[in-house]
C-alpha cells in the first residue's frame, strides 16, 4: 500500500473549512511529477495528457468521515480505474483534490514509487488506508 502524503495546505483549508469530507466531491488527479510543497490547487499539477485520460482525473466514489470516541477520520476507499481505449502515462503520483470549493484546493497524494504506463485495457488500484485514514483530528 503506498503511504498517503498531506498537502502542505491540507491543515490550514481544513481549519478554514474548505473541505467538507461529508458532502464535497473529490478527485483523484493523475501526474509524473512530484507536487511541489507551494502546489497549492490542481492548477498546480502537471497531469499526465492524452490516451484514455481525461483532465481532472477520477472522482472518488468512497470518501467518508466519521467520529469516534472523539476522533474525527476522514478515509477514502480504494478506487479502481481503467485505461480504456488507449494507454495511459506514465504516471508517478495520484493527486487528492476537492473538485467543489473554489480553485480545486489539494488534499495529498500518494506516491507509487516508480513511473508506470497503464495499457490500453489495464488497471491501476489506487489504495488508500481505510483503517488509518487519511486525516485524523482529535
Amino acid at each position: 500500500m503506498a503511504t498517503f502524503v498531506k498537502s502542505p495546505s491540507l491543515a490550514k483549508a481544513v481549519l478554514n473549512g474548505v473541505h467538507k469530507f461529508a458532502s464535497d466531491t473529490f478527485k483523484a488527479a493523475l501526474t509524473n511529477t512530484l507536487p511541489a510543497p507551494t502546489a497549492l490547487v490542481l492548477a498546480d499539477i502537471t497531469q499526465v495528457s492524452g490516451g484514455a485520460y481525461l483532465a481532472g482525473g477520477y472522482v472518488l466514489d468512497g470518501v467518508t468521515l466519521s467520529d469516534a470516541a472523539g476522533v474525527a477520520k476522514v478515509a477514502i476507499a480504494d478506487e479502481v480505474i481503467t485505461a480504456a481505449g488507449a494507454a495511459v502515462g506514465p504516471l508517478r503520483y495520484a493527486v487528492v483534490y476537492n473538485d467543489t470549493a473554489a480553485g480545486k484546493p489539494l488534499v495529498g497524494h500518494v506516491d507509487y514509487g516508480s513511473s508506470i504506463t497503464l495499457g490500453d485495457g489495464e488497471i491501476l488500484t489506487l489504495d488508500f488506508d481505510p483503517d488509518a485514514g487519511v486525516l485524523t483530528l482529535t
